[in-house]
């Protein structure tokens, strides 16, 4: 099973077996990771699963689709590397990615 590595606003590190096919979000809820609020369950329909994908990461995730990309901008603090982790599917090939949760507290 791939590990996601998701990294908390409190700088804990929080190193997770997520199921291939379950979204980096779906990994969060399953292990209390904090910060990742998913308010819409993971329907791209809010933005409170909003993450930063580490830089190394970034182009080994799918692209984003226009969705994705309109409802990042009601999230706080979006930046280049801004993803809602509703979106992103585990694969293998995502075995050890870094993912910074956002603040989704707002």
């Amino acid at each position: 099973m791939p590990k996601i590595i998701y990294v908390t606003a409190d700088g804990k590190r929080h190193e997770v077996e997520v199921e291939n096919g379950y979204t980096v979000m779906e990994g969060a809820i399953n292990n209390n990771i904090d910060g990742i609020v998913a308010e819409c369950g993971g329907a791209c329909a809010c933005a409170t699963c909003h993450s930063y994908i580490d830089e190394a990461w970034i182009d080994k995730v799918a692209a984003m689709d226009d969705m994705e990309d309109s409802m990042l901008d009601a999230a706080f603090e979006r930046k280049d590397n801004s993803r809602l982790t509703c979106q992103i599917e585990v694969s293998d090939e995502l075995d050890g990615l870094v993912v910074h949760v956002a603040d989704n507290d707002y």
